[in-house]
């Protein structure tokens, strides 16, 4: 076993508890402003990222690194509240495609600006050029390799 060293152990925690913090303050900066959580928000912004606004729910699973039940869990809170629709895929009868709804894209150009504040506020603008281009290029090495085991 080769265990961390101070080092490393400092840039884990770091790492840890910074983003955990992160995420947090996010959370509250959307829901306190939109009523929208953090995660509620990211599956709104990956439906609007897609040409057609729509997604297969397998796919939309593994873009934000959940399990296919607790997505669903999450979509149906977010069909209740008139935020997204699921519908049988066309191709595949056994497949569910999530689509984002008017009032979905409503509350996104809403919420958007206050995500984009939040972030420059406690990560981006607090970094240089530099340290942002390492972050990214660390993040999608970490990324790669994920992606790669994971199958």
């Amino acid at each position: 076993m080769r265990w961390l060293n101070e080092a490393e152990m400092a840039a884990w925690r770091s790492y840890i508890v910074a983003t955990l913090r992160l995420r947090q303050r996010l959370h509250r900066e959307l829901s306190d402003r939109h009523a929208v959580s953090l995660t509620d928000y990211e599956v709104l912004v990956c439906l609007e990222m897609q040409a057609d606004h729509r997604m297969r729910m397998s796919e939309l699973a593994v873009l934000m690194g959940s399990t296919k039940s607790r997505l669903s869990h999450q979509v149906g809170r977010l069909e209740d509240a008139g935020l997204v629709r699921r519908v049988r895929d066309p191709e595949d009868k056994r497949g569910v495609i999530t689509e984002l709804t008017d009032q979905g894209k409503a509350l996104l150009e809403k919420a958007a600006p206050t995500h984009v504040e939040g972030v420059r506020e406690h990560l981006i603008d607090l970094l240089s050029p530099e340290e942002q281009a390492t972050i990214a290029a660390a993040f999608d090495r970490v990324l790669g390799h994920l992606t790669e085991v994971d199958g």
